[in-house]
């Protein structure tokens, strides 16, 4: 490939999002990510929402929560984070030293998008005794003006770790944030945010579905809606979804969250069924167009070009990582990482 079109490609980057490149049709993509891996001390880090072909080469797969344990750990040169923009801003909030790669810019978060950092800066001036708890879901920025971030796996124990009569501003998933209040007993005050993914399932078909398969047994993510939750057999984030339906003695699973999940709960438990709950339009399955953006070729070649790569002022990194640092402190004292 030549000088000029790398150069241009890297010019078209902000633009298109991606090296817009072509790569040889007969090379083994596999067999090349696996090189580019052991030559720059490069690991591959892949949310389970991510297509197949990409969990299969991830060093590991993981939640939200799971990955940063990841990221803050590891002792690779270049974390490629094959997630959505605010993973990789994570990321790179825990690793300022360590170049961090993302395959497309433009695999962004319609649940981090819905809590514009201006808009909230003022909406929590207004509260300003709440203790600010944030998913994180959420832009680097909304993280730098929160206290302190939780992800769907360690959510409840963060916010049972807050004084009962300490007011809480709870951003950005308001479905996430009414499941806790009736989960905790709280009462916070809720961003009203939401995951486009998780808001579109469609009660009437998920009903049809388990009449067709009545033993089966419906299994939701926190981010759907109240009246979805309660129909659910079980309720958890990503991973604690997998790890019911290895543990479970079920053999049939109707998955209430995006479908990349299915990949490893088939895997896993080749034996049992999975069927994706349909969403309310004329799609079978439910997948996230942010995370899907994302494909094997973009991975090579953001690995073998270095780019794009995610770059952040130190005063924002800094303010940002604090809620990050005592999410993580929270999380391993109620033993939920090691």
């Amino acid at each position: 490939m030549s000088d000029i079109n790398i150069a241009e490609a890297k010019i078209n980057l902000e633009k298109k999002g991606f090296l817009d490149l072509g790569i040889d049709p007969t090379m083994d993509v596999f067999a090349e990510i696996e090189r580019l891996k052991k030559e720059k001390n490069a690991i591959v880090l892949a949310h389970y929402y991510q297509e197949p072909d990409i969990q299969d080469v991830a060093d590991y797969i993981g939640d939200s929560l799971g990955l940063a344990q990841q990221a803050e750990k590891t002792q690779a040169d270049i974390i490629v984070f094959a997630g959505v923009h605010f993973m990789a801003e994570t990321a790179k909030i825990l690793n300022p030293s360590k170049k961090v790669l993302l395959p497309d810019l433009k695999a962004g978060c319609s649940l981090a998008d819905s809590a514009p950092a201006d808009l909230f800066r003022k909406f929590k001036e207004k509260h300003p005794d709440h203790l600010v708890v944030s998913y994180i879901n959420c832009t680097a920025d909304i993280k730098a003006l929160s206290d302190i971030i939780c992800t769907s796996s360690n959510a409840e124990k963060i916010i049972e770790s807050i004084p009962v009569d300490q007011p809480i501003l709870f951003a950005p998933d308001k479905n996430l944030g009414a499941y806790l209040n009736k989960k905790t007993g709280r009462n916070m005050l809720l961003w009203n945010g939401a995951c486009m993914v998780h808001e579109i399932f469609s009660l009437e078909k998920i009903t049809k579905l388990k009449t067709r398969h009545p033993n089966a047994k419906l299994i939701a993510h926190p981010e759907c809606e109240d009246p979805l939750l309660r129909m659910a057999d079980y309720i958890g984030s990503t991973t604690q979804l997998l790890k019911y339906t290895q543990q479970d003695n079920g053999s049939e699973y109707i998955v209430a969250t995006e479908t990349g999940i299915l990949h490893q709960m088939q895997k896993a438990s080749p034996e049992k069924h999975f069927i994706p709950a349909p969403p309310d339009n004329s799609c079978a399955c439910n997948d996230c167009p942010h995370m899907k953006l994302n494909t094997l070729e973009k991975l090579y070649l953001c690995m073998e070009y270095e780019a794009p790569e995610i770059l952040m002022e130190e005063q924002l990194r800094l303010a940002a990582k604090k809620p990050i640092d005592r999410m993580l402190e929270i999380s391993r004292a109620a033993g939920l990482i090691g």
